[in-house]
């Protein structure tokens, strides 16, 4: 079954919240005037009792019949309270009966068979209801049985019309809080419909725009400021995209610009094998910068995506340094920079730490690559080992130019780039930082960089330490003593 419209809810809820409120507070007025006439009722009719009891005083202990007949008919044989009493001994006998009782020739039980709370009774004459109350007292020593009566016509009445007028007030308040409570949860819903139309209106061409904010701090305003707080986000998102996108086709066209350039000078005239084998090397060199570019784009992308899973195990950073010598140090010597290592010689066991060991292997090959690219020839790039209790500090140095302040935490973004000393080498696409700065906030740290200008720089990361080996190893001052320019 199809759930029916919020709006249609709301006004179902407030229909049946305010028809069961009108029904209760008709019920209970109902009950509580019935319960107000009962209750005075019986409070009339005790104190008529009382009065009884005082006649009875005045009488005195065991009056004659006739006496009590004279006393009490001249007392109340001419008022309407009187029509309905009657008084009987402890012996039987009676003291006095009003007209009416002799007509209806009501029963009175003696004194000892009557509950000491008196019984309650209603009567019938003709078509008037009458309410009694037959109650044994003691007056001067001696028992009777007291019983009077009182019309309930009035009362009756009364609570008839009441409830004549309840039954007709109810269906009008029943229905008038159906239109309430149709209005009602239109009103309510108004916010959510101004909502909902601008919401409409928001597209990709225009996620800068924001829903409206009431100024009351309630459950709507929440909304919109959730809404427009993930507006802004996917707005973020939209433009990184956007700028991803642009940056990625500027980088690239710029390497396909020069394969095509390349080979149309090649084609212009015919060429010495010589010439041709150059050409071909400078062909091979911007294919090789386009697979990097185009690595790293992707790996940015999976990273972006979630689908870039990192395998973190135990592995030996020092086995990780015999692979970034073994690839560096030939273009140290080519560019005539020298390279090293400063590993404490007293720690001759391997530092196992927790990593993958892929990821690490490129983030260094990242920090490298800069070190190299902005070191000058003669110039210095140091890899420092500084073991702790409990983590191990990887720091890549260098003495090229430096980075300036305010660049700091610029140079992690996209595709920005501190141009250097590039006259020797390329400046690149501005991407190997930022994908650094992904795979070690994968490995649950973060890139510390130490540079000013003119002074070099300095990349720190901070690696979980498990433990060390106890197996005994080459020292690491042998293995890296001839490494250098």
């Amino acid at each position: 079954m199809k759930p029916l419209p919020i709006r249609l809810r709301l006004a179902v809820w407030y229909f049946a919240l305010f028809a069961t409120g009108a029904l209760l507070l008709s019920l209970t007025s109902w009950w509580m005037l019935r319960h107000t006439i009962e209750t005075t009722l019986r409070q009339d009719l005790q104190e008529r009792v009382d009065d009884i009891r005082i006649q009875l005083q005045h009488l005195g202990p065991h009056p004659s019949g006739d006496q009590a007949q004279y006393a009490f008919d001249a007392i109340y044989r001419f008022r309407d309270d009187g029509k309905w009493l009657q008084i009987l001994d402890q012996n039987g006998h009676w003291i006095y009966r009003s007209p009416r009782m002799v007509t209806l020739n009501a029963h009175l039980a003696p004194p000892p068979a009557l509950p000491s709370a008196g019984l309650v009774d209603t009567i019938h004459q003709a078509n008037r209801p009458i309410r009694t109350l037959s109650l044994p007292i003691s007056v001067n020593g001696s028992a009777y049985s007291v019983e009077t009566g009182i019309s309930i016509n009035k009362p009756l009445i009364l609570l008839h019309d009441f409830g004549l007028g309840l039954l007709f007030l109810t269906p009008a308040v029943v229905i008038s809080a159906a239109a309430a409570g149709h209005l009602i949860s239109r009103k309510a819903l108004v916010p959510v419909s101004l909502i909902t139309s601008e919401a409409r209106r928001i597209s990709d061409r225009n996620l800068d725009s924001r829903l409206p904010v009431s100024a009351a701090d309630d459950e709507l305003s929440q909304l919109s400021t959730t809404l427009n707080n993930m507006l802004a986000r996917i707005d973020a998102g939209f433009r990184s995209v956007r700028d991803f996108t642009a940056n990625a086709s500027h980088e690239l066209r710029t390497p396909l610009t020069r394969l095509r350039t390349e080979i149309e000078v090649a084609l212009l005239r015919p060429r010495a094998a010589s010439e041709y084998r150059d050409s071909l090397e400078h062909l091979h060199q911007v294919t090789l910068d386009m697979s990097t570019l185009i690595d790293s784009l992707l790996a940015i992308a999976r990273s972006d995506a979630g689908t870039e899973v990192l395998s973190i195990a135990e592995l030996d950073l020092r086995s990780l340094l015999d692979v970034i010598t073994e690839e560096w140090t030939p273009i140290a010597n080519r560019l005539s920079i020298q390279f090293q290592i400063v590993d404490p010689p007293s720690l001759e066991t391997p530092l196992i730490i927790l990593g993958d060991r892929l990821s690490l292997l490129r983030l260094m090959r990242i920090f490298l690559d800069n070190s190299f690219k902005f070191t000058s020839r003669g110039g210095t790039v140091t890899i420092a080992i500084t073991p702790g209790k409990q983590h191990v500090i990887l720091a890549v140095q260098d003495n090229g130019p430096g980075i300036a302040q305010e660049h700091h935490a610029a140079i992690f973004n996209r595709f920005f780039r501190v141009r250097g000393d590039t006259s020797r080498q390329r400046v690149g696409a501005g991407l190997g930082l930022n994908l650094a700065s992904w795979i070690a906030e994968q490995h649950n740290t973060v890139i510390t960089l130490e540079s000013s200008l003119g002074q070099g720089a300095s990349f720190q990361i901070s690696l979980p330490l498990v433990r060390q080996s106890t197996h005994t190893i080459t020292p690491r001052s042998t293995i890296y003593s001839s490494l250098g320019g």
